[in-house]
């Protein structure tokens, strides 16, 4: 939006919140000295900018648009970016144990609700959840790829609709392709998580990082039934997905090593299994060997993969004993 339709759009909003009745296209086409196809594209706008702006028909047929609440918070932008903004902080730091910080992120979102009026509130609560379904954080050990901002920012805008996405991955000269969002995986590699029509209906994962633009189409469609992207996210260790891996994953944890192994998450169905000897027998089920070859090689030789056998196979002969520290 250019700085003097912003100005008309607070302007058109001064006199939204001032007038009794509001205004009518007369109105703004008089005001603005602009066309009724022009004024509608300015309601339309109003109603996508402010959270509180509601309508009334006259006798007559003609349509006004106000902005209802009390002087000092006449003028109130949508919430849906805040509320997700703060549903995220607070889950984060309920994950972290940080339970005080977590329960002030919630009074605040719900101050932030409380102060929206009821439809407005019950939509925001829906984008915010639309979005928060979609992004699936994957915690593991590890510095992080930079993701593209204005990428992140597209992806979430199509969760939120869910809209297609039009990207442009790989090489600079790449064409581009239509996809439909299904969430988010951030980890130390994030992948966006999608189907791309043009190759069937299976769920793929393109990554974060390689995507070099991306733009939200105003095409709505429908998400594969039953998907769940917490169940999907579970079938890796990391971020990884690869079907001909997944299985049983066994790992043993040294005597010395199990009580240091025992507090960790290794993943969200693991199964902890403590031994007479003193060692500790782990057990999940997950895909991503190369994952979780990076991982056990903090451990040095603390630790020993039981199953599968090519996992076994790729940490063979890497265990070191001379790591001053356990992760």
């Amino acid at each position: 939006m250019s700085f003097t339709k912003a100005q008309d759009l607070i302007r058109l909003a001064q006199m939204a919140a001032s007038r009794r009745r509001g205004v009518s296209l007369e109105d703004i086409c008089a005001e603005f000295d602009v066309s009724h196809r022009t004024a509608q594209r300015m309601t339309e706008a109003l109603d996508a900018a402010f959270a509180n702006v509601s309508t009334t028909d006259d006798v007559e047929r003609r349509r006004f648009w106000r902005i209802d609440a009390p002087l000092p918070e006449r003028l109130q932008p949508r919430q849906e970016t805040a509320i997700e903004a703060l549903e995220i902080a607070a889950r984060a730091a309920r994950d972290e144990g940080r339970l005080r910080h977590s329960r002030a992120l919630e009074d605040f979102r719900d101050g932030l609700l409380a102060r929206l009026q009821p439809r407005d509130a019950l939509r925001s609560e829906a984008d915010a959840e639309a979005v928060l379904v979609g992004l699936g954080h994957v915690t593991r050990p590890g510095p992080t790829v930079a993701r593209k901002p204005a990428v992140t920012d597209a992806v979430i805008e199509a969760l939120r609709g869910p809209f297609r996405l039009r990207v442009w991955y790989g090489d600079q000269d790449a064409a581009p392709r239509v996809i439909e969002p299904h969430g988010m995986l951030l980890g130390h590699r994030s992948y966006l998580v999608a189907r791309q029509p043009a190759r069937g209906n299976g769920i793929l994962n393109f990554r974060m990082d390689r995507i070099t633009k991306a733009e939200v189409l105003n095409e709505s469609f429908q998400l594969t039934p039953e998907f769940s992207l917490e169940s999907y996210a579970a079938q890796s260790f990391g971020v990884y997905q690869d079907p001909a891996q997944y299985g049983e994953v066994v790992w043993r944890f040294a005597p010395d090593a199990a009580t240091r192994a025992a507090e960790f998450q290794f993943h969200p169905t693991q199964i902890l299994e403590p031994q007479d000897d003193g060692s500790l027998i782990v057990r999940f089920n997950a895909a991503g060997w190369l994952e979780m070859a990076w991982h056990l090689y903090q451990w040095g030789d603390k630790v020993e993969v039981l199953a599968p056998m090519g996992l076994r196979e790729m940490v063979a002969g890497y265990q070191r004993s001379d790591f001053a520290a356990l992760p």
